[in-house]
């Protein structure tokens, strides 16, 4: 009887890492059970944590704080391995874990390693590294209760997912309403035509913006100035905060964006100016988060190319290429052999070469091209670099 003895959830604390739709039920429930709820994500704002009733901390606080924790984040380069060996030798001893998340979030090794030493009490898994899991070495170990992904196998949801693609079809052929489309944008045949180059632009914005956003969005704003104020923007927005919202949120997508944000207690700013500037057409995407605002816009040439053309409100020209790298620094000599230097000694090729400063000796940011990814080592080294503030690998 004694190999049956439980714990208790009044008075625990829940850790929730990912705190978006799932997570925030996920929250409201171990509230209900009376137990404590604090909770890791990046796009989680103070005010959003207040309406749940959670307390938002950072993931290392988590982890040392935790009697429990849950998973639900979506699995990206940012999430891959997030609990892992080091992350498992924070936590109090006798924690438990639950994923019904994406399988790769845990390091499983790392896990079975911290059952066995009895650091995890338990752990009660849904999804794995490798599906179908017909093996896996987390199997028959007695402090582990696994299930073949059946987060959504109810009679309730199967009910409901049919109930709902029934409506949306019915929508669709009595008033050609198109809902939640994940491969076409809910405009007409003609305004596609025009709005395609600027939905590249839009799209390049939205992702270099969230790419260099590591903290809780609270404000985007969308201008849009000149030729481009003549379209219907509405796609270019909800593509612009798909972007943005896509580097932690794979389920994020045109659709359901701007829904997402909403969810997120983000606040959508567009801005329209008829009369053209320095550009025909001109987009501007500036970010606020909790600790910063950022700014990065663009436009199209006269081959309908994009263009970055400013990025914090510092003049700099470049098309964006699938893998760049974005530093910032101090404006002084000797930087851009440094940096040439460092690539070379990496084996990168550089493609383009693109600087901009705020003024001489103050802010500069250089936007370099290179021919394939920058490792962590790399990054590292650049990073070092005298009069270095930030070093960003992006993808596009």
């Amino acid at each position: 009887k004694s190999r049956f003895m439980g714990v208790e959830l009044p008075s625990k604390t829940l850790g929730v890492i990912g705190c978006g739709n799932i997570g925030a039920i996920a929250a409201e429930r171990a509230l209900g059970l009376k137990m404590k709820v604090i909770a890791f994500d990046p796009y989680l704002s103070v005010e959003r944590a207040e309406e749940l009733g959670v307390e938002k901390v950072e993931l290392d606080e988590l982890l040392e704080r935790a009697d429990f924790i849950t998973l639900h984040t979506p699995l990206t380069d940012t999430t891959r391995g997030i609990l892992n060996a080091e992350a498992f030798a924070k936590m109090k001893d006798g924690v438990r874990i639950v994923n019904c998340a994406r399988g790769g979030l845990i390091d499983e090794e790392a896990l079975l390693v911290a059952l066995d030493s009895g650091k995890v009490a338990g752990a009660a898994l849904d999804v794995f590294a490798e599906e179908p899991a017909k093996e896996n070495i987390l199997f028959g170990h007695e402090n582990v209760v696994v299930t073949p992904h059946l987060g959504a196998s109810t009679s309730e949801a199967q009910v409901n997912v049919a109930v709902q693609v029934a409506e949306q079809m019915a929508d669709y052929l009595l008033d050609g309403a198109v809902t939640n489309a994940l491969n076409m944008p809910s405009v007409t045949a003609e305004e596609s035509v025009r709005l395609s180059p600027y939905m590249s632009l839009a799209k390049q914005l939205g992702s270099f913006a969230g790419q260099l956003t590591e903290h809780a969005l609270k404000t985007i704003q969308i201008e849009y100035q000149g030729d481009v104020t003549e379209l219907n923007t509405r796609p270019l927005t909800a593509i612009v905060v798909q972007g943005l919202l896509q580097p932690l949120m794979d389920c994020v997508n045109m659709v359901n964006a701007l829904a997402v944000a909403k969810e997120r207690d983000i606040d959508i700013i567009e801005t329209r100016h008829d009369a053209e500037g320095d550009y025909n057409t001109f987009i501007k995407v500036t970010v606020t988060t909790e600790h910063q605002t950022r700014c990065v816009a663009g436009t199209l040439f006269a081959d309908k190319r994009p263009r970055i053309v400013s990025i914090k409100d510092i003049a700099l020209e470049t098309e964006l290429t699938p893998n760049m790298l974005y530093v910032s620094n101090e404006d002084l000599p000797g930087f851009i052999g440094a940096l040439g230097t460092t690539l070379g000694r990496a084996g990168l090729n550089i493609a383009t070469f693109s600087l901009g400063r705020a003024e001489e000796g103050g802010e500069a940011i250089a936007l370099v091209a290179i021919d394939a990814q920058a490792d962590a080592e790399t990054l590292s080294a650049v990073e070092s670099l005298p009069h270095v503030k930030q070093v960003k690998a992006l993808t596009f």
